[in-house]
């Protein structure tokens, strides 16, 4: 292993739907079912692809206004929420996958003695089960939804909290994500950002600060491998 391949000490702390996996599918099917239970047409997946990605309730939210619907209140609203929750939790896996190339990166940038933690605005509990039923949630030192945070994303707390529940480095940390919410947690803890290229950020990827847009799992492993190297 040569030095500018060495990430012993790095904690690459990764957003979960739109970065790690495509669960748009699995998403919108189970807000499409609240959406009939309240009589208000489906929403298209590739639209709804937009509204992933900052929680369940935001989802909801932003489904409810492309319909056109006037909102609910905030006891609604929750109840909406928790709706939604059981519907994706009994039919939760079907068709997520990783994206392309996602768990070669993972399995390379291990190799060279990264740790890998789960930083998302989904719920720890459906975090767990969804990588559990991927098969895959061994790959990760820590799962941390926005409910184990005390501030969720984009607030850097929730970033140095899930770092630090994979044992990690708060000085050695790469963030990858897809949206401006995973970057305002970067920025905010002063850690390198990695956009990723192929998510669901709901606006223009030039408008999110970035240090590297990653249109491919490889341009994240090297882009990690630059960061490491950077900081020797």
């Amino acid at each position: 292993m040569t030095d500018m391949q060495n990430l012993q000490g790095w904690t690459i702390a990764w957003d979960l739907d739109g970065t790690l996996v495509d669960s748009a599918p699995d998403l919108v099917r189970a807000l499409n079912l609240v959406l009939a239970e309240e009589g208000l047409p489906p929403a298209p997946i590739q639209e709804a692809r937009d509204f992933v990605g900052h929680g369940a309730k935001a989802l909801i939210n932003r489904a409810m206004a492309h319909a056109g619907h006037p909102g609910f209140s905030e006891e609604q609203l929750d109840a909406l929420t928790e709706r939604f929750v059981a519907h994706y939790a009994v039919d939760i896996a079907s068709d997520t996958r990783f994206f392309p190339g996602i768990l070669g990166a993972l399995e390379t940038l291990s190799a060279h003695g990264a740790v890998h933690a789960v930083c998302t605005n989904k719920r720890t509990s459906l975090s767990v089960q969804l990588l559990e039923l991927l098969g895959e949630s061994h790959r990760f030192a820590a799962i941390f939804g926005a409910d184990s945070a005390s501030r969720k994303k984009p607030d850097p707390a929730h970033l140095f909290e899930a770092v630090a529940a994979a044992n990690g480095d708060p000085a050695k940390i790469i963030m990858v994500g897809d949206s401006r919410t995973d970057s305002g947690a970067a920025r905010g803890a002063g850690e390198p950002f990695i956009l990723v290229s192929f998510g669901y950020p709901a606006e223009a990827l030039d408008g999110i600060p970035h240090d590297v847009l990653a249109h491919s799992a490889q341009d994240i492993a090297a882009a990690c491998f630059r960061f490491a190297a950077a900081t020797k």
